[in-house]
């Protein structure tokens, strides 16, 4: 059995390729694989539609699972967002101002990929940088974390701060485990469930860069 969790398609960083992703996603349903989507921010159209599902393809706002006797608790995390939940017109501001971000961010990195030199993630340096952005993101785990183990949760499963992390805590002698997939456009990174242990996926670019057989030596 093998789960891969993510909260974006990097349709910022690689608009030609974000279709073959959706595509192999509709593949592996067909052939009998339940994928669940799981409704974030940029999702409002979405939920109006939560509980919907067709075939193997499911819409939620939030999913319970039960894995190996543990319970798991699964959702975007944008309700812990202040701003989104009472003010959602400075949300759509911010949310047009990261996609600006990002575009530009694109067009940096096609230059320094011209050049030889790493991709560049203006937004992660930004919120790393910003001591409120940082105190934010440190609140959010917190509070998925307290919330997950009053509900006697063993593992809570989000996104939405775009920071990759596996974590044990305990609360009040209950051990939960928070993850956080990151994301497919600053950190290039998802989680992943197979053989029974969770693991952070970390995309390298030099793994997947073709070798020309004839130049090879």
């Amino acid at each position: 059995m093998a789960i891969s969790l993510n909260v974006a398609i990097p349709e910022a960083l690689f608009p030609k390729d974000h279709l073959k992703v959706i595509h192999r996603i509709l593949r592996l349903s067909a052939k009998g694989t339940k994928v669940y989507y799981i409704t974030g921010n940029h999702d409002d159209m979405l939920r109006r539609y939560s509980d919907f599902s067709t075939g193997n393809i499911h819409l939620r706002d939030k999913l319970l699972l039960q894995l190996k006797g543990k319970k798991y608790w699964i959702f975007h995390g944008d309700i812990f967002d202040v701003f989104i939940k009472y003010s959602p017109l400075i949300a759509k501001f911010g949310s047009k101002g990261y996609d600006w971000l990002i575009l530009i961010n694109r067009w940096i990195n096609a230059v320094r990929l011209a050049f030889g030199m790493s991709r560049l993630s203006l937004a992660k340096k930004i919120k790393y940088g910003v001591k409120e952005a940082v105190k934010f993101i440190s609140d959010f785990e917190d509070t998925a974390i307290r919330l997950a183990a009053e509900q006697e949760y063993d593992f809570v499963i989000c996104g939405h701060i775009h920071r990759p992390q596996i974590r044990k805590v305990e609360v009040n002698g209950h051990t939960v485990t928070y993850l956080n997939s990151g994301d497919w456009v600053e950190n290039l990174t998802a989680l992943e469930y197979n053989w029974g242990k969770w693991t952070l996926y970390h995309y390298d670019e030099s793994e997947f860069q073709l070798v020309n057989a004839k130049n090879s030596g």
